[in-house]
């Protein structure tokens, strides 16, 4: 879209939830069908037939969604009441432009579901997934902290908080983008830049490593121990990543960043979204003294509830000595020697020289093209390829924005989506890649690739598994977190960080309180083809230092002249980028506000399972023009949290900007902006 377009799309705090209707209704290029009849916007319907097929384990809706839940590790949600008073308690909290306000498409919004807050200011936004590690990130901009400082911060305390989606024994990716002087930089200005300011946008990968001893047959037999125990450890990324982030972003000292979530450490308080996950995950904790001594209770020896306290004495610890020292103590000296031992004891194959010998990789970003924008996001081993040929192929199809979220269109993206997952079997970590594979995986997102693909979207019907040219097994990964970041100096962050499954590896360190990841469950493991005559990738085998394939990709968007437009990224493993796009087509080019277009039922398809995963309350009209095109269609409760999307955009009028953020109340999140 040009570069205005963006702009005047929200009107303010009591903006409500107004959608772009679609207007014309082109007849498709291909096949003539004819979206007429299926022109609606994407507006709530009556869920109650979806919630019971899909909550019925003996229905055949049940089915599918019980085995679409089990391929998404799927978080159950609890029943909670929210007082009346939310919202006045939330506008004190962050503010008069705040809009607190029940998830739009929520079923049972008073019951399992945050309230959704667009949050607005004038100078900066913060949206994460926990309201505090928000407010943290508030704080240190307000110090005169660069939005990497807030980000770094805000990591950290998601890692307290949120242990069983992240924290300093993982890894993932970070983009940024940095707006600097061009005389301080030695850059060519920005094209049609009029402040002589030059951009930068590199992407940080802090993906945690296979260890030294790693090899493609170890899993063989054994897959459960990919998942728990020591030998599912990688070697963890996350504070060399943030290290170098600072090293190259940071204004403040690297002690004021860690401060908060020491103290936070210390002793907070079971938050609802921690509580869900006790329940449904953390029973193998009151068996393990380690995780018993924090999660479980003394007097009743259940499970730790909402509002009951937590210490986290050893983590604290861990963390004050990091603040002091510095990351290189983490990865050198007593606690890394702590952390190793604990990894072998419980079967893994960790050593102290893989911890001091990790590395993060500085890389320039990638470039993609939508509606006239720049899209810049990640390198493999992320998905970020499959991001930008996903947009490619759509550009084709000069009616997709126009028409809005019609039956055809939401068609046209499941095929696209299909297709993108085929191109996943294709990705690896870079450096283990040679000759026409590596070749290959650079071709993915050009338009040259699109322009190939394109041509085999059929808009009257959908295809076959071997039609979308899957060349390897469908890795189904799980878990993370995302923050997106933007300051007054317009250098914003998109960054993701994992354990992988809920609580990683289900091995947590006793002296340090590290909780270590899984990661090693995102590589392939050799063996027969699956039911589909797939079999595993072998540019995703074990081999040690290999970064395992990623569905991350966290993105910035910036106008045609280079003006920043939005930062975005989400969580949930393979339904990470179906949900980043949708995000972005719902905010950016069918006009719903940040917080809408975040909250918005989904579809997604990642080739296995064959069937849609559908939202509940998305619209029946688009449901029955996607059934007319022979989409099996599998439901999900969408009061349940699949994928997560956190996300800040920037409208500008001339001098004047307003910054919009949104976290998705799927998991909690409450952003903030000031």
């Amino acid at each position: 879209m040009p570069a205005s377009a963006g702009t005047n799309r929200q009107s303010g705090a009591d903006s409500g939830l107004g959608l772009l209707t679609p207007i014309n209704e082109f007849g498709s290029q291909q096949h003539h069908a004819t979206d007429a009849q299926e022109t609606t916007p994407l507006l709530p319907s009556n869920p109650s037939s979806r919630r019971s097929s899909a909550s019925k384990p003996g229905s055949a809706s049940g089915r599918s969604a019980q085995s679409a839940i089990s391929n998404s590790i799927l978080i159950l949600v609890g029943v909670f009441t929210i007082a009346v008073t939310v919202s006045i308690v939330l506008k004190q909290v962050l503010g008069e432009f705040a809009d607190p306000h029940d998830p739009p498409y929520s079923t049972d919004p008073r019951g399992r579901r945050h309230p959704a807050v667009l949050a607005q200011g004038r100078k900066a936004g913060v949206a994460t997934e926990n309201p505090t590690c928000s407010q943290i990130g508030i704080d240190i901009l307000k110090q005169k902290g660069s939005a990497v400082d807030a980000a770094i911060a805000s990591t950290l305390c998601v890692g307290v908080t949120n242990m069983f989606s992240s924290g300093i024994g993982g890894g993932g990716f970070m983009i940024v983008r940095d707006p600097t002087p061009c005389f301080a930089s030695g850059r060519k200005p920005i094209k049609g830049g009029k402040d002589q300011t030059c951009v930068e946008h590199i992407t940080i990968d802090f993906r945690e490593t296979a260890p030294s001893a790693a090899n493609k047959t170890m899993y063989l037999g054994q897959l459960v121990k990919a998942q728990i125990g020591g030998l599912a450890v990688a070697v963890p990324g996350e504070l060399r990543g943030l290290e170098e982030a600072h090293r190259r972003f940071g204004r403040l000292e690297w002690s004021r960043l860690v401060q908060p979530s020491v103290q936070i450490a210390r002793e907070f308080a079971v938050s609802k979204e921690l509580d869900r996950r006790l329940d449904y995950f953390g029973q193998f904790m009151k068996l393990d003294p380690v995780w018993s001594e924090i999660f479980v209770d003394p007097a009743t020896g259940e499970l730790k509830k909402q509002g009951d306290l937590v210490r986290r004495t050893a983590y604290a610890e861990t963390l004050q000595t990091i603040s002091t020292k510095g990351p290189r103590a983490f990865y050198e000296g007593p606690i890394a020697k702590s952390i190793v031992e604990t990894v072998q004891k419980t079967g893994g194959v960790l050593t102290l020289n893989d911890m001091a010998g990790y590395k993060a990789e500085v890389k320039p970003a990638i470039e993609g093209r939508w509606q006239g924008n720049k899209v810049w996001t990640t390198q493999a081993p992320t998905s970020g390829p499959v991001l930008l040929s996903v947009l490619n192929i759509l550009s084709g199809f000069p009616d997709f924005v126009s028409n809005g979220p019609t039956g055809l269109n939401i068609h046209r993206f499941v095929e696209a989506l299909k297709f993108g997952f085929g191109q996943r079997t294709e990705l690896a970590d870079p450096a283990f890649m040679k000759g026409e594979d590596l070749d290959r995986m650079s071709e993915i997102p050009t338009l040259d690739e699109a322009d190939r693909l394109r041509p085999n979207l059929t808009d009257d019907r959908t295809h076959p598994l071997d039609y979308y040219h899957p060349k390897f097994d469908i890795l189904d990964d799980h878990g993370t977190m995302h923050l997106s970041i933007v300051d007054q100096d317009g250098m914003a962050v998109a960054l993701t960080s994992t354990v992988n499954l809920i609580f990683g590896s289900r091995v947590m360190d006793p002296n340090t309180g590290v909780i270590l990841n899984d990661e090693m469950d995102d590589s392939s493991t050799p063996g027969v083809p699956n039911a589909f005559g797939l079999a595993p990738s072998p540019f995703n085998y074990p081999e040690p230092g290999k970064r395992p394939l990623s569905s991350t990709c966290p993105a910035i968007l910036e106008t045609a002249d280079g003006e920043f437009l939005m930062a975005v990224g989400g969580s949930g493993g393979s339904r990470i980028f179906s949900s980043v796009l949708q995000t972005i087509f719902n905010h950016l080019d069918w006009g719903m506000d940040l917080s809408t277009a975040i909250e918005s039922p989904r579809v997604h398809h990642q080739l296995l399972p064959t069937a849609l995963s559908v939202e509940t309350t998305y619209p029946d009209k688009i449901l029955t023009a996607l059934k007319g095109r022979n989409h099996d269609i599998s439901f999900i409760d969408i009061d349940l949290g699949i994928a997560e999307v956190q996300a800040v955009s920037q409208q500008t009028n001339g001098k004047l900007k307003k910054i919009f953020a949104a976290s998705d109340s799927r998991k909690g999140g409450i952003a903030m902006a000031y």
